[in-house]
């Protein structure tokens, strides 16, 4: 069976090849000049790391290259793949058992097939696991995440629709506790367009798991689709705000040549993407490794990586 790194290399190819592509003109260029750093920028920016990252990045590498005196582009390269992966090494937080998970996201994201993911994921591992349909909002994600909870075997706390999502997070703590679930996944409501509403109501979730979960290790994963862009920043730093992430969770990476969004999520949030979907089944959930995602971007994987 291909390692996570072999699948994470093949199913990322779009977005490594079309990185590649820009960059590589930069390698044309005789001198460091501002032409160079110009182009290099451009480049950056195209690639989906957004004018904020790409600016600090150029910034960076002019004063490392300043530094150290260098002068050819094949150095540059090598200082640019060092900047790049600075920006995103981040601690990752290590759940303990047992856990609350609460997923938050926009609506069309993947949410709810992220945390039939994630919950198959646990169960393989040996945890037992419990979802909480908190998104009472949307009768469909009720059903869908019903749907795939019987699908996957794991018990589901819900309501009808319209009800308190914070009365449905308290009676699954207080059947999660009551079973001794490892792990409560909770699904919550994503309509970014009634922004203040839903980052109060997250806002309350939170309290409600802050009390009620004694004992209970808590860990808050953000869910967004790559082929967004900078939209999914703008929802990182939305959601951050709310309710502090612990994680990201980035959908449909396998489809998409923008994939240099994951830079400026990690670099500007200082939160790890712990996984990314590469495609519909439970094993198309794979955790995300930024140091190997940077070598992918400069083509040197190595077989030692491969091997793990």
């Amino acid at each position: 069976m291909a390692s996570f790194f072999e699948r994470m290399k093949d199913r990322l190819s779009k977005t490594t090849d079309s990185f590649k592509e820009k960059i590589s003109h930069t390698l044309y260029f005789r001198k460091l000049d501002e032409d160079y750093f110009d182009e290099l920028e451009e480049s950056l920016i195209l690639s989906d790391m957004g004018m904020e990252t790409s600016v600090k990045i150029v910034e960076e590498l002019k004063e490392r290259i300043r530094q150290r005196g260098t002068t050819a582009t094949e150095e540059a390269r090598d200082l640019l793949k060092s900047i790049m992966a600075d920006m995103v090494t981040v601690e990752k937080k290590e759940m303990t058992m047992p856990v609350i998970i609460m997923v938050v996201g926009v609506n069309g994201v993947g949410k709810t097939t992220t945390i039939a993911k994630l919950a198959q994921k646990y169960m393989n591992e040996g945890k037992t696991v419990m979802v909480a349909a908190a998104d009472t909002f949307r009768a469909a994600a009720v059903e869908q995440l019903t749907v795939w909870s019987e699908r996957v075997g794991v018990d589901i706390v819900k309501s009808h629709t319209g009800a308190d999502p914070a009365s449905v997070i308290f009676d699954a703590i207080a059947s999660a506790r009551a079973k001794g679930v490892d792990i409560l996944i909770c699904d919550t409501a994503g309509r970014l367009h009634n922004k203040v509403n839903l980052m109060n109501e997250l806002s309350k979730l939170t309290r409600v798991i802050d009390r009620e979960g004694e004992g209970f290790d808590k860990h808050n994963l953000l869910v967004v689709d790559a082929t967004t862009g900078q939209n999914a920043l703008i929802q990182g730093r939305t959601f951050n705000d709310a309710v502090h992430l612990d994680g990201i969770v980035m959908t449909k990476m396998d489809g998409t040549a923008r994939g240099g969004i994951v830079i400026p999520l990690i670099s500007e949030l200082g939160v790890p993407v712990e996984y990314i979907g590469i495609g519909e089944t439970a094993e198309d959930l794979i955790p995300f490794e930024a140091a190997d995602f940077i070598d992918m971007l400069y083509d040197e994987g190595n077989d030692e990586a491969d091997d793990q």
